[in-house]
């Protein structure tokens, strides 16, 4: 068995159900930040004149907290819906980059597992099957999907909850709701992080972002991806996954 990938079909009948609690039980201290930042973005939400059933619709559906934090802003800021789900599209494209350095674990897959596999698939489950795997342990699909089902079920109820009780809290700042996406992003990246080999990358990705932006031509979104395909080519290039 191949380090990495998920067992062989003819077991998964015995194992899948093992490898999805785990995966489900394992991702809960990171779930608990995914509730906080999803408490922010339900306030904002409210703020924005979305409805508890169209933030839990729009959960279950997009299923991604930066696209969704990005595109409320934009309607905040007076932009169209067009434009915010555009802005949202656009940032949500790193998941592209995400799924294909995991390629391995969607192999030999039937169409809907890929489906939803390319659903369930977030930083964060990731990041904790990655760092299981360094650990040695052999891990794929199934444990993926345990922590994103455990994620997105956590999500869908945070961001609810932020909506409906978006009137007792009037000033959202005070508490410092709106640093705990940039918080949780911040602990994902560290996890990530591998040491002096992924350097390189990730400060061509940082260099790209701050270029585009300072360009005063690309907007925050397209920097964002531009930064993530340069810092991706780089790695390639230099024999990193």
């Amino acid at each position: 068995m191949a380090f990495g990938t998920d067992p062989h079909p003819m077991s998964e009948p015995v194992t899948w159900h093992r490898d999805f609690w785990s995966g489900a039980r394992e991702i809960t201290p990171l779930a608990l930040g995914v509730a906080i930042y999803g408490l922010a973005f339900g306030l904002l939400a409210a703020q924005a004149g979305l409805s508890a059933l169209e933030v839990g619709t729009m959960g279950g559906i997009v299923f991604a907290g930066g696209s969704q934090i990005l595109a409320t802003q934009r309607l905040l800021a007076g932009a169209g819906a067009a434009a915010a789900a555009v802005a949202g599209v656009i940032l949500n494209l790193r998941l592209m980059l995400i799924t294909a350095s995991i390629r391995e674990v969607y192999a030999g897959r039937s169409w809907w597992q890929i489906a939803l596999g390319a659903h369930l698939t977030t930083d964060e489950n990731c990041a904790l099957m990655l760092s299981e795997r360094a650990k040695g342990r052999d891990l794929g699909y199934w444990y993926l999907m345990g922590g994103g089902a455990c994620l997105l079920v956590v999500w869908c109820l945070a961001t609810v909850t932020g909506v409906v009780f978006a009137a007792a809290i009037p000033e959202p700042k005070a508490l410092g709701m709106d640093f705990a996406f940039t918080a949780a992003f911040i602990a994902i990246a560290r996890s990530l992080f591998k040491g002096r080999r992924d350097l390189l990358p990730w400060l061509i990705a940082v260099a790209v972002v701050a270029a585009s932006i300072g360009s005063g031509v690309v907007g925050a979104s397209w920097a964002l991806v531009l930064g993530g395909v340069g810092g991706a080519a780089v790695a390639g290039m230099s024999g990193n996954d």
